[in-house]
């Protein structure tokens, strides 16, 4: 089902039909460039992301991974000084164009951030949430127990539903994060290194949740982990940085490739822990 991008108020308009090959990806970006101010924090990053796979972005800090990632639901548009130029392309159009609802763009695009954040409710009113005030009118409960069981927690929290979030573990906090983001039924989930603050069990658990998400969603994560690239993606990203300290997209493809055969001696430098 295709959902317009669209303001309520504005005039409809033709969606465009996509171009060559596009129907296979969920998101691209072209010619993407990224300021702070005067700050060129990323420069012309051109990405393809296959539907329901998993793409990881990997790189050194400061390359500007966390701030392409926020730019596919325009996450940085709270930051005052950003800026971009170029495009983001989501079911043919330009999330960045100006009659595009960016509320609307966050909906169908999730994310779940480094650090759990659930709201200081119930474990059930901090899934519902998201459904309410986008005016989800169906059977709340069912909702609630899909998204849960979606994200792995429903036999853990079941007896407890009405107890406040605060008071799981953290792996079970980014978990419930997993589970309010799924529950407006996005097409794509953003995480920005969603286990970095977990023991390695609770990693363990979000990285098959990943995969056994990524069979109805796409799913895009930042991770400074080698490992978990490795183990739970299907393509991945290289990004790094030049010399006036701006990131950009070196190398990206298939995981296997990136892995052990890059192209670029940066890719395998930084792969095999030469810097980084």
């Amino acid at each position: 089902m295709t959902i317009t991008l669209e303001r309520p108020t504005a005039r409809r308009k033709e969606t465009p039909a996509p171009r060559g090959n596009s129907g296979q990806y969920a998101i691209e970006s072209r010619g993407l460039n990224i300021y702070y101010g005067a700050f060129h924090a990323v420069r012309n990053v051109e990405m393809k992301v296959a539907r329901r796979k998993i793409t990881a972005m990997i790189g050194p800090s400061g390359c500007g991974k966390s701030t392409v990632l926020r730019c596919f639901n325009r996450m940085n548009d709270l930051i005052p000084s950003a800026r971009i130029e170029g495009e983001v392309r989501f079911q043919g159009e330009n999330i960045y164009a100006d009659y595009v609802d960016s509320v609307e763009v966050r909906r169908r695009i999730g994310m779940v951030f480094q650090k759990a954040n659930p709201f200081p409710k119930s474990i059930y009113d901090n899934v519902a949430w998201g459904a309410r005030i986008n005016g989800f009118n169906g059977d709340i409960d069912n909702l609630v127990e899909r998204s849960l069981r979606g994200a792995a927690l429903w036999d853990e929290v079941k007896e407890k539903l009405h107890q406040s979030a605060l008071g799981l573990s953290g792996g079970q906090q980014q978990r419930l994060c997993i589970a309010r983001a799924i529950a407006v039924e996005p097409e794509i989930i953003l995480m920005d290194e969603p286990a970095s603050a977990l023991d390695p069990i609770a990693t363990l658990r979000i990285e098959d949740l990943m995969q056994e998400l990524a069979k109805d969603y796409t799913i895009i994560v930042v991770t400074h982990n080698m490992q978990q690239a490795a183990r739970v993606s299907d393509f991945t990203a290289f990004f790094s940085v030049d010399e006036q300290r701006t990131g950009h997209l070196v190398e990206f493809g298939p995981t296997d490739q990136i892995f052990t055969n890059p192209s670029d001696q940066r890719t395998e430098d930084y792969i095999t822990g030469r810097f980084g």
